[in-house]
């Protein structure tokens, strides 16, 4: 089915009811939980439309890496130069379209495709065409290497995370990422790091879950669940300790004033410089539509890409951040650990209730439901821009 005549089908009415006032609003309806076509025409008009995170540059280790990625099925590959450049090509040959690269590694030489042996450089050129001409004639005339490089796609870097543009007309990244870097600004540099810094290869996880992307971001941009789904981290930081975030269409979450997971897990890790004194315990989660999920603390910082499989799988990948140099050190070890495992352990509470959801979505009794008036704003405000950018697709009905 083409896309156009995908976007046909959206049902017009319902997303509309959605952008209604948050007491008289529902959610998206189920299909867009559901089903394949939808679950495509997110990639091309929601995730393409816009910057979406399909990786992290610091995976790529080394110049000469690559690691292939699928976008929602679409073949792509991260790859990293000689000279440290990170780009996003597509993952396929200009000859006849065999998908080049299919494990991550490093690449000492050119990319080779297993099929005609055609190779490319780590910019992409086009290098090799044996006997693209007959026998032993591995150059042509009639064939103009130049016009066949692999196909470059429009992507930047920012706090470590690869941002694809897949439609290439979007406004820049750090003009969409403004509103953020001037909330958090006295902890971000331009390129979102700063201070902060990871270990490739470490402080960091991926968790598998059966549920639609959109659920991990409406999960994570409220604090409403708090009380019965994350008993322990409530004990401290409870549901009235936490203040909703929504900003700038694109950016919803949650605050809290009473952040204490250092002390509850006996770590002690270099601090912001600038993070003010009398807020130690301010957090903030913030969600960077359309899929990727913040966390800024006095003493590490966590970025969290959504990657979509399928309609009903979603993998999260999920990377910390600690502050200076100093804290990468063999004496905080045991600290880095400490954060971590109590990161998995909150993750880990969500499963359950997500992929509840997403079971609900099956259900002709449920259609969108209906949204608290003070406690789901920041969800409420996701499906918003969810569905606006649906709308703004080819004419429905």
């Amino acid at each position: 089915m083409s896309h156009s005549s995908t976007a046909q089908l959206i049902p017009t009415h319902s997303l509309e009811t959605v952008l209604a006032p948050i007491h008289e609003a529902t959610g998206l309806s189920n299909e867009f939980y559901t089903e394949q076509r939808y679950f495509e025409l997110e990639r091309d008009q929601v995730m393409g439309k816009t910057w979406a995170c399909i990786g992290f540059a610091s995976d790529l280790t080394q110049n000469g890496s690559v690691k292939p990625v699928d976008f929602m099925g679409l073949p792509l590959l991260l790859m990293r130069n000689r000279e440290g450049l990170v780009q996003v090509f597509h993952n396929v040959c200009s000859h006849r379209g065999m998908k080049l690269v299919e494990e991550e590694g490093t690449v000492q030489g050119v990319i080779r495709c297993p099929y005609h042996s055609w190779t490319y450089d780590l910019n992409g050129a086009l290098r090799g065409t044996p006997h693209v001409g007959g026998i032993d004639q591995h150059k042509d005339p009639r064939f103009a290497c130049e016009k066949h490089g692999l196909k470059a796609l429009r992507s930047a870097v920012w706090m470590d995370m690869v941002f694809l543009n897949l439609s290439g007309d979007a406004q820049p990244l750090e003009e969409m990422l403004a509103p953020l870097t001037a909330r958090w600004s006295q902890f971000l540099g331009e390129d979102g790091m700063g201070l902060l810094r990871r270990r490739p290869g470490h402080d960091g996880t991926s968790i598998e879950v059966n549920c639609n992307w959109k659920l991990a971001v409406e999960n994570y941009c409220e604090a409403y669940h708090l009380p019965w789904v994350h008993p322990s981290l409530n004990s401290y930081s409870r549901l009235e300790d936490h203040y909703n975030i929504l900003f700038d269409e694109c950016f919803a979450g949650q605050g809290s004033y009473a952040y204490n997971l250092s002390d509850v897990a006996g770590t002690h890790l270099p601090s912001f410089p600038s993070w003010p004194q009398d807020r130690l315990r301010n957090a903030e989660y913030v969600a960077f539509f359309p899929n990727v999920l913040l966390g800024i603390q006095a003493d590490h910082a966590f970025a969290m890409q959504l990657e979509p499989i399928a309609p009903g799988k979603t993998i999260e990948n999920l990377r910390l951040f600690y502050v200076g140099d100093e804290a990468l050190g063999d004496e905080y070890a045991a600290c880095r650990n400490a954060i971590l495992e109590s990161w998995k352990v909150v993750f880990a509470e969500d499963i359950a209730s997500v992929e509840g959801m997403q079971k609900g979505r099956y259900s002709p009794g449920y259609n969108g439901g209906a949204f608290s008036p003070e406690m789901d704003i920041p969800t409420h405000y996701f499906h918003q821009w969810a569905a606006r950018q649906l709308l703004e697709t080819t004419p429905s009905v």
